[in-house]
């Protein structure tokens, strides 16, 4: 597999085991088998034990005290403590971003909101990406980087939760509305610079997250 020319061999190996982790091609407490996945990705061991190093710290993979590394697990446990955690920052974020967004962050919220698609039942790893380009425009928009930070350095782990609840959604016309206006209620409340409505919204919006049904169906031991 050749290099991409736009990245080091380091981010080359990161970025291809994150895409194999979240599109589920490796699997929960799956080994890694670091010279089979440096010599299929075409890299030497070193890019590829600096990639499962980040990886590690961003917990989707762990590393024991003898290196050797697997796919970090999934837990109701984990579930619970990532909603916990965006259930206060996420509707911190859009009232500060109701509080402090400029014309460029407008504009990037309503182009966001305009790419995002349906979700649909089963690993949706585009219509996902589409859905953080918009927290993440909420999230710049709160002009506060160490909140920002600390959200986009959970998304990830949190994307596996979002797939295990994807995984049982029931697809229907009326969940994909209430998504929408959800969504839609979050822009014009932080376009506004309405702080309360935008708390509010993100709240209820987090409330009814597949990051929440996860806890549900991980608690009755479903996979």
């Amino acid at each position: 597999m050749s290099l991409p020319p736009t990245l080091t061999k380091n981010a080359y190996a990161y970025e291809q085991v994150r895409l194999r982790i979240m599109n589920g091609d490796l699997v929960p407490g799956q080994p890694l088998a670091q010279s089979k996945l440096a010599a299929e990705l075409g890299v030497s061991l070193t890019p590829m034990r600096e990639a499962l190093r980040r990886l590690d710290a961003e917990g989707l993979v762990t590393i024991d005290a003898h290196k050797n590394a697997c796919v970090a697990a999934l837990t109701d446990t984990e579930a619970r403590n990532l909603f916990t955690v965006r259930e206060r920052l996420d509707p911190m974020a859009a009232a500060l971003a109701a509080e402090h967004r400029t014309a460029s962050d407008i504009t990037a919220i309503k182009a966001a909101a305009g790419a995002m698609k349906p979700l649909r039942r089963g690993t949706d790893l585009e219509a996902l990406g589409a859905h953080r380009e918009f927290h993440r425009a909420i999230y710049r928009a709160s002009h506060n980087d160490l909140l920002v930070n600390i959200l986009e350095s959970l998304w990830d782990k949190a994307d596996r939760y979002r797939q295990i609840g994807l995984r049982e959604r029931h697809d229907s016309a009326a969940e994909t509305k209430r998504v929408d206006v959800e969504h839609r209620a979050i822009m014009k409340a932080v376009i506004d610079g309405d702080v309360a409505a935008s708390e509010a919204a993100m709240t209820a919006h987090v409330r009814g997250s597949l990051g929440r049904r996860a806890i549900d169906i991980l608690s009755a031991g479903e996979p």
